[in-house]
């Protein structure tokens, strides 16, 4: 039985994108991402030839598996003693046999908690839109269980305030060498609709690129006060993907270091607050495309890292657990959230980050 502290929950599943682990997985992989877009193998390929520089695999399963082991020890610590799966969309442990194996087992109270902070369609819904269909999935075989997830955590302290301390060690680093760096806050591009839609359909819009802006200026504040010296930085974007007729966020990173390269800036740092964990968006746009650019045009690129499994974050991915418990029970419960930030709504509410594409079913959608 679980322990009170996570009650009704009697599992998690640690909610991830997947990834390829070798050569040959590569292709089926980019063709289950994009599923029902109509992009060609010849297409995909170029884009597979990415995971060629790192043999063919992504680091993201391996951070999943750490994630799970630490997160599972962090709850033992607390003595909740439930167990802790991975579950990946788009690779092996797919979500809907991770949630089948759970239930033969005899949960029937599982909390996911997914390896993307923010809100959106593509950080949030769609996360949500497979829950609901792996939940489908198991109803149908007739095992009985239900399925909830805890709220984005960008704003959360285990996310943001971790975030703070690396920017905040990284920057007094630079700064013994480097008197003006120039630091961008980096986060995966999306399509300027998506990015407007993003968040409750109530509520105020760009919930995507205005959280990554808050926590930016978050930081630069901590960072301020801790250093004894004004830090500004500005938010940018990566991967950029989809034809170029459609708009998406920008600066992309890649141009805006260009553009400080030219204005006589020597050193930038680079800080990938939109991502969990070192994975294809990190350690190939940034590490990778990123710093070729950076050296093209003469710039030190300093890389902060990403949370990972920093052991503040994995204790807050703890809380958070708690939180939901805590609420699903009924209890008055105070969302956390770091240096003045707004937490997202727990659970989301109706409406909230909508497919654009197709109405399709979403874990929490009448919540």
């Amino acid at each position: 039985m679980p322990h009170d502290a996570i009650a009704p929950y009697d599992a998690i599943i640690l909610h991830s994108f997947g990834g390829p682990e070798g050569p040959d997985e590569v292709l089926p992989f980019l063709r289950r991402v994009t599923g029902g877009k109509g992009i060609p193998d010849e297409r995909l390929r170029e884009v597979g030839a990415h995971y060629d520089l790192f043999g063919g695999r992504s680091p993201i399963n391996d951070h999943g598996r750490r994630l799970v082991a630490e997160l599972t020890e962090e709850l033992r610590r607390r003595e909740i003693d439930v167990p802790v799966r991975l579950g990946n969309r788009h690779s092996p442990p797919f979500t809907a046999d991770v949630l089948a194996e759970l239930a033969d087992e005899g949960a029937r109270h599982v909390l996911a908690i997914r390896t993307s902070a923010w809100q959106s369609y593509s950080s949030c819904r769609s996360y949500r839109e497979d829950l609901a269909a792996a939940l489908a999935d198991v109803r149908v075989d007739g095992l009985d269980v239900d399925l909830e997830f805890v709220r984005p955590y960008g704003q959360h302290p285990g996310f943001a305030q971790t975030n703070a301390e690396l920017v905040t060690a990284a920057l007094r680093e630079v700064l013994q060498d480097d008197e003006a760096p120039a630091l961008l806050f980096v986060t995966h591009s999306i399509p300027e609709t998506m990015d407007i839609t993003s968040g409750p359909g109530d509520a105020e819009e760009r919930a995507y690129s205005r959280g990554h802006a808050d926590l930016g200026a978050a930081i630069c504040d901590h960072a301020s006060e801790q250093l004894g010296r004004e830090i500004t930085g500005e938010l940018t974007f990566c991967s950029r993907s989809g034809p170029p007729s459609m708009p998406w966020l920008e600066p992309d990173v890649g141009d805006r270091i260009e553009e400080l390269a030219a204005e006589g800036v020597r050193t930038v740092v680079v800080v990938p607050i939109g991502f969990v964990s070192d994975h294809m968006e990190v350690i190939y746009d940034l590490d990778t495309e990123a710093a070729a650019t950076a050296k093209e045009h003469g710039v030190r690129l300093v890389r902060v890292p990403t949370v990972g499994t920093h052991p503040a974050f994995v204790e807050g991915l703890a809380d958070l657990a708690q939180e939901r418990a805590a609420m699903r029970r009924g209890e008055d419960v105070e969302p956390r959230a770091w240096a003045g930030l707004v937490p997202a709504a727990t659970p989301c509410r109706p409406g909230c980050c909508p497919n654009l594409r197709e109405a399709l079913p979403a874990v929490g959608e009448h919540a």
